[in-house]
């Protein structure tokens, strides 16, 4: 039976009958935050986005679900967070069930002609139905015959402000061959550089290459707003400006602070599709918004329905549900490095839950790295010269929580969670991302080695957590997830959790036996030391770094090595990583570690990041800044 994904509402917006339904433009960028003059800005060159705000509605509260381009965008595809779809981590495949389709398809079924120019990076294959056109020809014009008589749905992307822009030279002067000199940035005199960044010349030519980068997308929308208006459809099209998450620099991008997740949302309503006060020119708001609510708000505005499991709102059009409280976001594996981390921001204060404290936040990933701004972090970390709120993110571990001010510290540097004074804010958003992540079924605390044998059961990551004969299995996840973290009083949780029926589960508690290390020895040897014999190659491996951490490498490392020359991908990247982490421990084994310098027939992206992290790891042991090869 064909399940429905959407159905046509009744008349939901002034003009939205059939034959005078919206048409509706996304013009979506890469990897910028909100510099613009409409934000306030004071250096920034960008009169077209500026024009548009004037003629319609300003957020200052739009955040992506991740500070990265695939997974948030699989979220805005979709209407569900990454972390529900199994798409939460950087560079992976999902299957999705039929049931879960991309919401164009909706809208083509309800007689919308939808053009796609052209990114996709969806992290699932897309369905066929779901563009009439996706390509770098993908435009409104293309309509012909009696597509013509059809409302549209255009996303054009734009890709000049990706961080390539800023870190190669040669994508940067492309790029910005054309801007008139009055949008040419002074280094020198730019007084937005955060503090979490060295002031120096190299990291202000980024910094400055950002703002020219931005000037040059703002002249490339204004092009497709004037063929809007050559056209003669600007007062019939709904427009929509929107970047993917923030400025594809350290500590933003990748990130969940309002530096990798705040967003510039721009959205121009003309008069006659206007539902109650909606998109009066000039209107600046600060209601929360989540980039998993702009496909179903694009619906609404169409007149037609969510289906019921789609996690993201409308907050345009008519019959509008409350403004939520609350926004969302997760950081999963960035290529090669895991580090799970959640979010939960109110319109003043954010929260952040790190799962993995040990991790340091800077940790070594290939693509970063070849930042000039990165490099700069770099050496002047190895030179004792970074000023405090910069030298932080260096330290060797992450605070379990973190709490933000968001109103008087923008910039995020001074955690509040120990302080008593915030403890009711505290909890109040610890409870509430606890819920979302019981609620959402995150994805995120599966290890994505035992997601991909749960695939094989039941089709798709979405259906792993919702099955009917385990019921408890997500809350119980997220329980050992949170003990993992907790310390020492968490032990007796800890080694009951390792007896859990579930893999996950057991992952979490020899995780956190291993995160608790020398003082859960007594109580946790024996445990550790029987699961390494786990049917569970991620439960093994997790077993493997608590016994190093307890100071029993000897029986660890044969285990390790084992699991990353036979395991599936990320089994092997599991075992890799954790190779890498122990640093010294892992010396007997250096011969062995070479093994995995080489790629595997048949596996794909995750024998790329192995041999990162291997390369890494030897680097390091052997004292060489080049591949071991």
């Amino acid at each position: 039976m064909k399940t429905i994904f959407l159905f046509l509402a009744p008349l939901l917006i002034a003009g939205a009958s059939a034959g005078q339904r919206p048409n509706i433009l996304w013009l979506s960028a890469e990897d910028i935050s909100p510099h613009f003059g409409c934000y306030g800005d004071p250096h920034a060159q960008t009169p077209r986005i500026d024009q548009l705000a004037s003629e319609g509605i300003l957020y200052t509260r739009a955040f992506t679900t991740a500070g990265v381009c695939a997974p948030c965008r699989s979220g805005i595809i979709t209407g569900l967070y990454q972390t529900s779809q199994g798409t939460q981590h950087m560079r992976c495949t999902a299957t999705l069930p039929e049931t879960i389709q991309p919401f164009p398809v909706a809208l083509r079924e309800a007689g919308y002609f939808c053009t796609n120019s052209s990114k996709t990076d969806y992290q699932f294959k897309t369905p066929k139905t779901t563009w009439d056109n996706s390509s770098g020809k993908g435009h409104w014009r293309l309509a012909q015959g009696e597509d013509k008589e059809k409302p549209f749905f255009a996303v054009f992307n734009y890709g000049g402000c990706h961080e390539s822009g800023i870190g190669s030279e040669s994508k940067y002067k492309s790029v910005t061959k054309n801007l008139p000199a009055a949008h040419r940035q002074d280094p020198a005199k730019l007084t937005t550089l955060p503090p979490y960044y060295p002031d120096t010349p190299v990291v202000r030519e980024d910094w400055k290459r950002n703002y020219e980068l931005i000037s040059a997308l703002d002249a490339w929308a204004g092009d497709l707003i004037d063929q809007l208006k050559e056209d003669g459809l600007y007062e019939n099209t709904v427009i929509f400006f929107w970047s993917d998450h923030g400025v594809g620099l350290p500590r933003a991008k990748r990130w969940l602070y309002d530096s990798g997740t705040l967003i510039p949302l721009v959205v121009r309503i003309p008069e006659s599709l206007r539902t109650d006060s909606q998109g009066v020119p000039g209107t600046v708001t600060d209601q929360l918004v989540s980039s998993i609510d702009f496909g179903p708000t694009v619906l609404n505005l169409a007149g037609l329905t969510p289906a019921p499991h789609i996690q993201g709102q409308p907050f345009l059009g008519a019959n509008l549900s409350a403004p939520r409280p609350y926004v969302y976001g997760a950081r999963d594996r960035m290529d090669e490095r895991y580090d799970i981390i959640r979010m939960v921001r109110d319109k003043r204060y954010k929260y952040i839950r790190n799962y993995e404290p040990l991790k340091s936040w800077y940790q070594y990933m290939n693509t970063p790295e070849k930042g000039a701004t990165m490099k700069e972090l770099r050496r002047l970390h190895k030179a004792g010269k970074l000023a405090p709120d910069a030298e932080r993110f260096f330290g060797a571990r992450k605070e379990v929580e973190e709490l933000y001010d968001c109103d008087t510290d923008p910039h995020e540097l001074h955690n509040l969670a120990a302080n008593p004074a915030h403890a009711e804010t505290l909890e109040r958003l610890r409870v509430a991302h606890r819920t979302w992540v019981v609620k959402t079924k995150d994805l995120g605390l599966i290890p994505e080695a035992i997601i991909a044998e749960e695939v094989k059961k039941v089709g798709s990551e979405y259906a792993i957590l919702r099955q009917s004969n385990d019921p408890t299995l997500s809350r119980r996840i997220a329980t050992l997830a949170n003990a993992a973290s907790e310390g020492p009083s968490a032990v007796p949780a800890l080694i009951t959790g390792c007896a859990d029926s579930h893999a996950a589960g057991r992952y979490w508690a020899a995780t956190g036996l291993g995160n608790v290390g020398d003082p859960a020895r007594k109580q946790g040897l024996s445990a550790m030391r029987k699961s390494l014999k786990d049917s569970s190659s991620a439960v093994r491996t997790a077993a493997a770094r608590a016994l190093c951490a307890m100071g029993e490498p000897s029986e660890a490392l044969p285990v390790l090595i084992h699991e990353l020359t036979h395991g599936a991908q990320w089994e092997r990247l599991a075992a890799a990583i954790v190779l890498d982490e122990i640093d010294e421990q892992a010396r007997p084994v250096i011969e062995q570690m070479k093994i995995g310098l080489t790629y595997q027939t048949g596996f794909n992206s995750g024998g790329k990041y192995r041999v990162r992290v291997i390369n890494r790891a030897l680097n390091e042991l052997l004292g060489t800044n080049r591949a071991v090869r």
